[in-house]
């Protein structure tokens, strides 16, 4: 089966990756997951998934252990990001629940094997589930410590030859300052990896957009709280920051 092009999905893309955070599973909780947030996301993907477009995604961890925050309270950090890992796990197959249950085809990837439960990572594997219009969704980091799931976002992302990487946060683009704080903050709305460095904005961690820069990798940060979202930016509409070269 050949690739949809982008004039066939109706988005200005053909295959992307979606970055989401662990919290971003919690709804209002304060922990865990929070099954109508999990459910409402997964629509999202649905949405963008029905127009043809071929999907990856990665999950953070964060929502149940984070390896750096279990560190800095005692915990060796190798201990603690296999921890974390675990907990993407956990979060992946939560996603493909909810995705299978409104009629979406999702293999859940794991860089550490666990065969019971999911795949092993392949990358020629992986390539031809997104080529069957399935929903890959990769857990379990890079299966090494010391590298966060941006990093693992970014990696995948590359080897599966997307043409971006959708990041979805609580807000709808990359500020100068947080605008949860700030209410007088301005939005970018395209940046350079280098000025995302040089101003240490947290858009994703420093490797992860070194990585991105080295590979020409667009990272497009929206807000994943705005209903259609993901939709609307992967058709070039709506609020969102382009982080590029």
């Amino acid at each position: 089966m050949d690739a949809a092009s982008p004039e066939q999905t109706g988005t200005t893309f053909r295959r992307v990756l979606l970055k989401i955070s662990g919290e971003a599973l919690m709804g209002d909780q304060g922990f865990g997951l929070h099954p109508p947030t999990v459910g409402r996301i997964a629509a999202e993907v649905k949405a963008v998934h029905d127009l043809g477009a071929e999907i990856c995604m990665v999950i953070g961890g964060g929502n149940i252990f984070r390896g750096l925050q279990g560190s800095a309270q005692g915990m060796e950090r190798t201990t603690a990001d296999y921890m974390g890992m675990l907990a993407t796990v956990m979060n992946a197959l939560a996603m493909q629940s909810a995705l299978e249950g409104i009629g979406v085809f999702t293999r859940v990837i794991s860089a550490i094997p666990m065969d019971q439960i999911c795949e092993p990572y392949i990358r020629r594997r992986a390539v031809r589930h997104l080529e069957k219009h399935r929903v890959c969704i990769f857990a379990a980091g890079t299966g090494n410590p010391y590298f966060t799931t941006d990093t693992a976002a970014t990696l995948r992302a590359s080897e599966m030859g997307c043409e971006a990487i959708f990041k979805g946060t609580r807000v709808d683009g990359v500020y100068d300052r947080d605008p949860e704080t700030h209410p007088d903050a301005q939005r970018f709305d395209s940046i350079s990896y280098d000025e995302v460095l040089q101003r240490r904005l947290r858009v994703m961690d420093a490797s992860a957009i070194a990585l991105a820069r080295d590979n020409d990798l667009p990272i497009i940060v929206f807000s994943l709280d705005e209903p259609g979202g993901l939709r609307g930016v992967l058709a070039g509409k709506g609020a969102y920051t382009t982080v590029h070269g």
